[in-house]
């Protein structure tokens, strides 16, 4: 499906909602993205982290494009995608769909997202209009700026990851709630029937699910997930029937009693625990679980080539302000030709500078000032626009701009580049509603910690390990009680500008640190070169994010670009990157295409 700007048509049927959201206007703008100069000793062991394959690469398979006129579901493994077509099958919508769905993937893909994780969703309701949810992990009440020092020292982030201090109040359940309360049809207990089968029954080892616990075996031995990932000291093989009962158990808790009964009784008992065991425990607190909030927040949209308005997540992700700056800073002529060297010099030269500012002013906005109309700000764009030479890499870390409406004391910035046990889904029902949502429960196989079935975040190695810079200037992105750390995720919704209020595109990606940049990568393919949701997710990647180097993804572009590149004055290097982009996308007439990574083991399936 090529997009265009449509003329005016008939909407969808529209149904009345039994509850409706506040109407939210899609707010200002998107804010500041992750960067770094060079870093002090702990964020030099996070950023070679972050450049490491956290799960295993398990090749490109080919993904045909889907077709549909009603309904479609694109998410990170097929029996997940089946569990959400069958509710949309019953006449489920996009909210129903999307929790069956990531209920299935914390059993068959739970190396990325589940109960003890968080997301992120993006929702356009057609009564209601288009909000965003934030159900983003949060630090316990008793922790401080010093979470990750000890006698002032950071830690190791390997060590952080396996302690009790790694692990935030997860989100995920309280956010399926809310879904559920705002957008949802079918009863609560139809939802999770899929997951509960799939953990009592067993499902066969996937490709994918075996050659991460391979790769993740030695980190994973010794903790409480190696009896149910190395069972008799092997990690799981292909094919073998993978059977969780301690799971099972909790999801029929849970379908009984509803998501709440995630935030007391047993399973709260369970997850407090499984953060005080070691030499590093954590202080997360029943109280921290009961008192858990999802917060409804604006959207944050920009406006690209006078056409689409692009609207995502804003803080605490860094997501859609760092898509908003790559785009807005490409938005200054002609798209280059697809695929050319002087197409993937711009993107890497707008990366730059877009997570330079990331790295400066990106936090939880409920506890720093976060700039994020000025980041986005035409203005500002246009002027940081004319640092980049079309010519000519620049040569060094940029260093972050001064937007409008900034924070007016100075920060240092946080080189922190995580997210890398992450998940996206993309859901688009017959009345019209559509859902991008991301999931994560940060690292593959989060923490290493089980609580009742499940594992546990390390979400809150997210933060800056040392909460202040030189001369001792604060992080945006310090810990701090309750607060949130910032996040790459970057569910997207596009609409057309001058036509219906509904969507155009519905998309997101795992992929860590480089999220906005495939997100970004993804929207350029479509809204500038014409492909459809397919050729956009299997394109190939360029990365930069404000390190040392351009990234070509193996494999996936000619010898020729990469000494092309290196005559614009890049240093080039090749890796893996193994995203998951789940794109559907939205025709004028309605019909619906959508596409999954041929990275991953995603489908699409429709009517």
């Amino acid at each position: 499906m090529t997009l265009s700007r449509p003329a005016a048509s008939a909407s969808r049927p529209r149904r009345r909602s039994q509850r409706r959201a506040p109407l939210y206007a899609a707010g200002a703008l998107i804010a500041a993205t992750l960067v770094a100069a060079t870093p002090p000793a702990a964020a030099q062991d996070q950023a070679a982290n972050a450049r490491a394959t956290p799960e295993a690469a398990s090749g490109r398979t080919p993904k045909p494009l889907l077709t549909a006129a009603r309904d479609a579901v694109v998410a990170a493994h097929p029996l997940a995608t089946a569990a959400g077509d069958a509710i949309l099958a019953e006449g489920g919508s996009a909210a129903d769909a999307a929790i069956a769905t990531l209920l299935a993937l914390n059993v068959v893909e739970p190396q990325s997202s589940g109960l003890g994780g968080g997301a992120f969703a993006l929702v356009h309701d057609p009564e209601d209009g288009l909000t965003s949810y934030d159900g983003r992990e949060t630090a316990p009440t008793a922790a401080g700026p010093d979470l990750f020092l000890v006698d002032g020292a950071p830690l190791s982030f390997w060590t952080a990851v396996a302690s009790g201090r790694s692990v935030g109040t997860p989100g995920l359940a309280a956010l399926m709630a809310r879904l559920h309360e705002r957008h949802g049809r079918l009863p609560w207990a139809r939802l999770v029937e899929p997951a509960l089968a799939l953990a009592r029954d067993g499902f066969a080892v996937s490709p994918r699910l075996a050659a991460s616990v391979a790769a993740t075996a030695e980190r994973l031995a010794g903790t409480d997930a190696a009896a149910l990932f190395l069972p008799d000291g092997q990690p799981l093989a292909v094919g073998e029937t993978f059977r969780q009962p301690a799971l099972a158990v909790t999801l029929a808790t849970l379908q009984a009693e509803g998501p709440t009964a995630f935030y007391r009784g047993t399973i709260a008992q369970a997850v407090v625990a499984g953060t005080r065991t070691g030499d590093l425990p954590g202080t997360l607190s029943l109280d921290d679980l009961a008192g858990y909030r999802v917060v409804e927040r604006a959207p944050v949209c920009l406006t690209y080539r006078a056409a689409w308005r692009v609207c995502g997540m804003g803080p605490p992700s860094s997501g859609a302000t760092t898509v908003g700056q790559i785009l807005g800073l490409m938005d200054g002529g002609a798209a280059p030709a697809p695929g050319s060297a002087a197409a993937a010099h711009l993107f890497a030269e707008a990366s730059r500078l877009a997570y330079a500012d990331r790295a400066l002013y990106l936090g939880d906005p409920d506890h720093v000032d976060v700039p994020t109309a000025g980041l986005l700000d035409r203005g500002y764009l246009a002027a940081r626009r004319r640092l980049i030479d079309p010519a000519r890499a620049a040569e060094g870390a940029a260093a972050p701009g001064t937007p409008p409406e900034r924070e007016g004391r100075r920060r240092a910035p946080d080189a922190t580049l995580t997210d890398n046990g992450t998940t996206h889904l993309s859901v688009v029902d017959a009345d019209g509603m559509a859902i991008a949502l991301t999931a994560s429960i940060e690292q593959a196989f989060g923490s290493g910690r089980m609580a009742a079935g499940f594992l546990l975040n390390n979400e809150l190695t997210d933060f800056a390990f040392a909460p202040t810079g030189p001369g001792g200037a604060p992080k945006a992105n310090a810990p701090g009680p309750g607060k949130r750390p910032r996040s790459s995720m970057a569910p997207t919704i596009v609409y057309a500008l001058g036509g219906p209020d509904r969507p155009r595109l519905v998309l997101g990606s795992p992929g860590g640190s480089r999220i906005p940049e495939y997100v970004a990568g993804a929207l350029i393919a479509m809204l500038d070169d014409g492909a459809d949701a397919a050729q956009a997710a299997a394109r190939g990647h360029v990365s930069h994010r404000n390190r040392d180097r351009l990234v070509l993804e193996a494999e996936a572009h000619p010898a020729a670009l990469a000494e092309a590149l290196a005559g614009y004055g890049h240093t080039v290097e090749t890796a893996a990157m193994t995203s998951g982009l789940h794109i559907i996308a939205i025709g004028a007439d309605d019909a619906l295409s959508a596409g999954a990574d041929p990275r991953r083991e995603g489908s699409a399936l429709g009517r």
